[in-house]
């Protein structure tokens, strides 16, 4: 019998070190799922885990607006000629007609129709005076972005733009991005590139002349703000190393911050003129033309929801893990035993729920007990809480400090040992060892 336990212990080992050394798959970390059942000791129990909702097309929950609010051409009924040839007037914009008409809801209806639809501004037919417009889009819900923000223009690209972000609800505004012909000249900054970015300048606002230069306006039609070559820093060229940009985002509040939004703005500051000098006899040549705007993106539910729904023109997470709120940003009523906090990330794959338990469990449950539940990294068990050293922290000091500085821990000689916790191999193979030695002890005491 102590033979075959041996050999069972064997197999256990033999299996769990061969899975344990399996690497995720790339599509991992969906975090699609908030719970599930498993069986325990007490029986049929949840397992919770933390979740978000998938991305999505995130154009058609938005509302838009313009100011001037009488930008848009049409009223009065208004020609236009084509940039690359001032001779080719044959265009007229009228709001009253709608074959005519280029009304702001162009700028996100559905592709791929013939002829191209799209959004127009009036002409600068008030040259000198700036040709300005700003565009806001605005979903009255905080939103992840996922994805590059792409903005497909018909009228040639814009010489001068910037484009901003909110985080509340419209009230205050900061730059993601300055796009210009000229960065030096338009906004007194060095001109740079994506490219030009590192981890720990991920979070710089620059300016950027590849989506502005050039006269071959027919074929570079999009501006371009990159999520993905930001994502890329950390996750990898390919985005295969997602578990590194999850950790970043679990522990830099700036870094997830910087991708999250309530409205875009964009403000056009000077029209495509595909030369150096303002031809003034053909004004009717320049103006804004935008025929789509994409914005991919999720609800955010700080990961206390795997779907939200629109209902009555607004967004709003269906929360889980006894949260409520349109961002699940506070715990139920009943559910208030110890405070509120967003799901994390980590550990990978499943990350920690950290759901509203009910008011009459306490704020505390027992986090360490010097048994089976010990600190980790020099921590001390003190009233069933772990006191952390200096370099450590977490509920059982398990993540270095480092970890929450942008760039996170540099290496062996940041001077930060980053947790390994026990294989789940040694353990085995010390349970393996132990059940050879209960199998060897008979055999010695009968030869004694």
């Amino acid at each position: 019998m102590r033979f075959q336990f041996a050999l069972t212990l064997q197999a256990i080992w033999t299996g769990m070190c061969h899975a344990a050394m399996q690497h995720y798959p790339a599509a991992w970390g969906h975090y699609d799922v908030c719970k599930s059942q498993v069986y325990s000791d007490e029986g049929l129990t949840w397992d919770y885990m933390a979740c978000q909702p998938e991305a999505a097309d995130m154009t058609q929950f938005l509302k838009v607006s313009l100011d001037p609010p009488n930008i848009t051409c049409g009223d009065p009924p208004e020609t236009y000629c084509a940039l690359e040839n001032p001779y080719m007037c044959n265009n007229e914009c009228d709001a009253n007609t709608e074959e005519l008409a280029h009304p702001p809801q162009l700028m996100f209806d559905i592709e791929g129709r013939n002829p191209t639809t799209f959004w127009q501004s009036t002409t600068w037919k008030k040259y000198p005076k700036a040709l300005l417009v700003n565009i806001t889009l605005s979903w009255n819900k905080t939103i992840e972005l996922t994805d590059d923000i792409v903005i497909t223009f018909e009228s040639g690209r814009p010489e001068q733009m910037v484009l901003e972000k909110s985080l509340d609800y419209g009230r205050t505004w900061q730059p993601y991005q300055f796009y210009a012909t000229d960065c030096l000249d338009a906004f007194t900054m060095e001109p740079k590139t994506v490219q030009d970015l590192s981890q720990h300048t991920l979070l710089d606002i620059i300016c950027t002349e590849d989506y502005s230069r050039g006269y071959v306006w027919k074929y570079d039609k999009t501006v371009r703000f990159e999520i993905k070559d930001r994502f890329a820093l950390f996750a990898g060229p390919r985005l295969h190393n997602m578990a590194s940009l999850y950790g970043q985002l679990d522990t830099t509040k700036n870094l997830r911050d910087f991708f999250t939004i309530t409205d875009l703005r964009i403000r056009l500051l000077r029209p495509a003129t595909g030369a150096t000098v303002v031809d003034e006899s053909s004004l009717s040549r320049y103006f804004y033309a935008i025929s789509d705007i994409k914005v991919q993106g999720r609800c955010k539910c700080n990961l206390h929801a795997n779907s939200c729904v629109f209902d009555k023109e607004k967004l709003s997470c269906e929360c889980e893990h006894n949260t409520t709120g349109p961002d699940c940003g506070r715990c139920k009523r009943s559910y208030q035993g110890r405070a509120w906090s967003a799901g994390s990330y980590l550990p990978i794959p499943k990350g920690t729920a950290n759901i509203c338990v009910p008011n009459n469990i306490g704020p505390v449950t027992r986090v360490c007990d010097n048994e089976l539940l010990r600190c980790q990294n020099g921590g001390e068990c003190v009233s069933n809480r772990c006191s952390c050293p200096a370099s450590h922290t977490g509920l059982l000091c398990e993540k270095p400090r480092c970890e929450s500085e942008l760039g996170g821990c540099k290496g062996p000689e940041s001077g930060q040992a980053s947790l390994r916790p026990p294989s789940l191999c040694s353990v085995l193979t010390l349970l393996l060892a132990g059940a050879a030695l209960w199998r060897e002890t008979p055999r010695r005491a009968a030869a004694l």
